[in-house]
């Protein structure tokens, strides 16, 4: 090494912060340093196949493979692929920087996981090449990029900063090498690394082997295990791919594995996980189901699901794509839209059948069942069977509930779904939207995630029954009902609030509270316009109706002193600011409401 070109690099400013956690909080699971190693080297060789389908040159050597190498007299581990190799800015890129997660992200999530699931966290933050200082109290890498002469090396002992310096290697790929602790010996012993080995990456179809007595021995399957017969796979097998596939330790709460055959053949092995990831898949919507051709990896972004299933993993693997298939004849070959539709149908059949049962069913539908209502806003195609599969907390049933279970408990003349959408269960339980409807006797299904502002308008029907939103649905109750006229009081709140609402009227859906907030039958309804203006995106904001229960006393009373324009002026203003609060949005002016309360308190304690 040149001591003249050595390069002094100081690490992103959250890598420092992020290794101690990594060190002493993930020490006790430090045997997945080799598992994420491994990975990314076998991604490194995967893309290197994938660049020689369209540059030749760029071709690994038959024999390709990683090598573990441990040698016990220097206290070091190689482990060295012939993958595609890193150019000097991609190590200071990769290696220098955090691309995913954040450290607080990591930190936090850390303290509140268990033990045993501590070791997830390393795969799903993007984080896999630091718990290499678990055992190493320096690491050395040397990398080549395929296509390049240039190689360099970067080594670290994880203090907070990097070096870079020009190196030599004979072929591209990546050497690392770890200086292990003393306390980490254990991991230049052959049979203790054939064991991590085998236990998370035996299904990496890139050869691994293990420098043992001079020689490297094998040490792993390396068989396709979508193209086995699922009479020959143990569900030890599947938890064991699935976990290498996501980089994640919980356990599939669903494994799909089938073999297509006829005008076209494709090998399919997909699982829908058990917990949510800690890095979001709502950040990308993008599937990322891999895709291989007659067993070679192709690509992870032909979008073999919809956005609305991105959260199924797992691999295609088909005879009838050439090896060379480009980007573009992703897009375009009719092979792929097949496979595409015929993934659909069968994760809808699987979540079909798994929602009978109750209360495995709500597991799923606890971690994913936000995303799978997208597929009820954007695919015309599939949305009546989508809709089946969703579920709902429910003003008068315990649990989940869903739209099939709400219409057969309907009432003989009601022909609606009632909805109220908004941010949480508590809140939406206690809204005085729900007051007429619970007098009534009538169901109001509770919506809290952001998408139910949406997806309703697309479906619109469900089993011949409409949906509507219960700010929308003030016409449905109170008919035939004699209210007292408060006509003068309401012209005398309209002309007050002009500037804020579009009409004040009065309304027999309430049964406790003095007002509420309504929005026009057409259009966008209350929880639709409260999304709209927290994305700054309502160009023309809708103004809202305030609705008036005639036959509270408050009302009344206001009623009785229409004499007085100051009174009615403030009262119109605080009632629509109630109003706004009972929704959960904050009053226009909450200087203002608070000296309009604080007057009407002190009058009516002063009698």
């Amino acid at each position: 090494m040149n001591d003249t070109a050595l390069e002094q690099h100081a690490f992103g400013a959250e890598v420092g912060r992020l290794l101690d956690l990594v060190v002493h909080s993930l020490y006790s699971e430090r045997e997945i340093f080799l598992r994420e190693l491994v990975a990314n080297a076998a991604d490194a060789m995967d893309r290197r196949r994938f660049e020689a389908l369209t540059d030749p040159a760029l071709a690994p050597p038959a024999d390709a493979r990683i090598r573990i190498v441990p040698d016990k007299q220097a206290r070091t581990l190689l482990i060295a692929d012939d993958g595609i190799g890193m150019s000097r800015q991609e190590m200071i890129d990769n290696l220098g920087t955090i691309a995913r997660s954040g450290t607080r992200a990591f930190a936090q999530n850390l303290a509140s996981a268990k033990p045993e699931d501590r070791p997830s966290l390393i795969g799903q933050f993007g984080v896999g090449f630091y718990s290499a200082f678990m055992v190493a109290d320096r690491v050395e890498v040397t990398s080549r990029k395929a296509g390049s002469e240039e190689a360099f090396t970067w080594a670290s002992d994880g203090a907070g900063q990097f070096t870079l310096a020009p190196a030599t290697r004979e072929a591209p790929g990546t050497d690392i090498v770890l200086h292990l602790k003393a306390e980490a010996e254990e991991y230049l012993e052959p049979m203790r690394l054939e064991t991590v080995v085998r236990k998370w990456a035996d299904h990496i179809t890139v050869p691994i082997t293990i420098a043992q007595d001079g020689t490297d021995q094998p040490a792993n399957e390396g068989t396709a295990l979508w193209r086995k017969s699922k009479s020959e796979v143990t569900e030890q097998n599947y938890a064991e791919f699935y976990r290498h596939l996501g980089h994640i330790f919980d356990s599939p709460w669903a494994t799909l594995h089938w073999k297509a055959e006829g005008t076209f053949e494709y090998f399919c092995l997909l699982f829908i996980p058990g917990m949510k990831p800690f890095d979001p898949v709502d950040n990308d919507r993008e599937s990322h189901v891999r895709l291989h051709v007659r067993r070679m990896f192709i690509t992870d972004k032909a979008e073999l699901l919809p956005p609305w299933l991105r959260f199924v993993a797992g691999v295609v693997d088909t005879e009838d794509l050439p090896l060379n298939v480009s980007r573009e004849m992703l897009q375009t070959t009719p092979v792929l839209g097949r496979i595409r539709k015929a993934l659909v149908t069968r994760v809808l059949s699987e979540l079909k059948t798994r929602s009978k049962e109750a209360e495995d069913y709500a597991k799923f539908w606890e971690n994913f069942g936000p995303i799978l209502k997208e597929g009820v806003w954007e695919d015309s195609e599939h949305r009546t069977e989508i809709a089946g599969l969703l579920r709902f907390r429910s003003s008068t049933q315990e649990g989940w509930t869903s739209l099939a279970d709400y219409v057969g408990r309907m009432q003989p003349d009601q022909d609606t779904i009632y909805y109220l959408a908004g941010d949480g269960v508590d809140a939406l339980k206690t809204s005085p939207q729900l007051e007429g409807f619970r007098a009534k006797g009538l169901e109001v299904l509770l919506l809290t995630d952001p998408i139910d502002a949406f997806w309703p308008e697309r479906l619109d029907t469900f089993e011949g029954k409409k949906l509507r939103s219960v700010t929308q649905a003030a016409g449905d109750l109170g008919k035939g009902e004699d209210l007292p006229d408060v006509s003068p009081l309401l012209a005398a709140l309209k002309k007050a609030l002009e500037a804020e609402v579009s009409d004040v009227r009065a309304t027999a859906r309430l049964s406790d509270s003095a007002v509420v907030l309504a929005a026009e039958e057409s259009g966008p309804d209350l929880q639709m316009q409260r999304l709209l203006r927290r994305a700054g995106r309502a160009m023309m904001p809708a103004k809202p109706i305030l609705e008036v229960n005639p036959r509270h006393r408050l009302i009344e009373t206001l009623s009785g002193k229409l004499e007085d324009t100051a009174l009615i002026e403030e009262a119109a203003a605080t009632l629509l600011d109630l109003a706004r609060v009972q929704e959960g949005d904050l009053p226009r002016d909450a200087t203002a409401f608070a000296r309009r309360v604080t007057t009407l308190l002190a009058g009516s304690l002063g009698g």
